[in-house]
């Protein structure tokens, strides 16, 4: 009887367990779905003030585009890059690099930002050539790793269409090639033969795909 007891005790510690284990990681995944949900939110809301405050006159319109043009070549990149990592694995290294770039674009995104509060109009317009030059090294690193993997799906693509047009070529030609088979000479005319052709009909001529057959 105690053994029963002992099995049904244990029995309901793992199922309490069980339970615990599921609903904590039920509320984990809850949770970061909602972080995501929350990020993506925040930027859509950035993106559309950026968006309304590059058309400002001023400096003020200024940094607000280079923050969108920053945003727009890193996120563009890093999509470029994840989405080609499943066919290129290559792409693992760039996309390691970028990480290390991002770094440096939070940077100069914190400082741009912190600037737009800037109250010296004078002195912000004075900044806006250095600014403007980070911001452009920035995102030329950037899109010279997105525009590489471009260049490097393309050129697989085309190569790989060439060797497919190639083998389609050969194929197309044997099945237009056909050559007379070699039957033994005779006589008379045996059965199902032509008569002073020595040859069946519809045995005179092989197809190129029996004559690659027979060439292997």
């Amino acid at each position: 009887m105690e053994a029963v007891l002992g099995v049904i005790a244990l029995f309901m510690i793992v199922a309490v367990s069980v339970g615990t284990f599921l609903l904590v990681k039920a509320a984990r995944a809850v949770q970061r779905g909602v972080e995501r949900t929350s990020v993506q939110a925040r930027r859509v809301v950035e993106e559309t003030t950026l968006k309304a405050k590059r058309v400002q006159p001023g400096p003020a319109g200024q940094l607000a585009a280079l923050r969108l043009e920053l945003r727009t070549s890193m996120v563009d990149t890093r999509h470029a890059l994840e989405s080609g990592i499943p066919a290129d694995p290559s792409l693992t290294e760039a996309l390691a690099l970028l990480e290390r770039l991002r770094a440096h674009a939070h940077a100069l995104d914190d400082e741009l930002r912190l600037l737009e509060r800037e109250p010296d109009r004078t002195r912000l317009a004075a900044r806006l050539p250095e600014l403007r030059e980070r911001t452009g090294r920035v995102t030329h690193s950037a899109d010279s790793l997105r525009w590489a993997a471009q260049d490097r799906a393309r050129q697989f693509d085309d190569d790989d269409l060439a060797a497919l047009g190639r083998q389609i070529e050969v194929e197309a030609g044997a099945l237009r090639h056909w050559v007379p088979t070699d039957l033994s000479e005779g006589e008379g005319a045996g059965p199902g033969q032509v008569p002073g052709s020595g040859q069946v009909p519809g045995a005179g001529w092989i197809s190129g795909a029996e004559k690659r057959g027979k060439l292997r």
